[in-house]
């Protein structure tokens, strides 16, 4: 009987300590986000129009926040500038999706999270 005395209780202790690590690693990654998320809304993320006379900017959340339109992009008619504006919307909300995504990578990178 000495032999099977101890078998039932050791086998746990690692997973015990694997969950514990996991349950950190997710604290720090929900500490990174919230930090994160106050970064991405302060910042201020530029698009322009190919013809560069439109700018749009937008916050790493990807709010628009601004659009600054040069007076000449006025001159060229209504569907001109209807098509820069939103060419210059469509490079802001890249530019913020690529930041975000960025950002979360680096958050996550060296953590060893399982299924990420």
């Amino acid at each position: 009987m000495a032999q099977g005395k101890g078998k039932g209780f050791g086998f746990g202790l690692g997973k015990i300590k694997e969950l514990q690590e996991a349950f950190q690693k997710a604290q720090q990654v929900q500490e990174g986000a919230k930090v994160l998320q106050e970064e991405l809304e302060r910042m201020e993320i530029p698009g322009k129009s190919a013809d560069g006379l439109v700018t749009v900017l937008m916050s790493g959340n990807q709010e628009p926040l601004s659009i600054k339109i040069d007076p000449s992009a006025l001159e060229k008619g209504v569907e001109e500038l209807s098509a820069s504006i939103t060419e210059a919307m469509k490079a802001a909300y890249a530019e913020s999706t690529e930041t975000m995504r960025s950002k979360m990578e680096e958050l996550t990178s060296g953590l060893n999270l399982p299924g990420m």
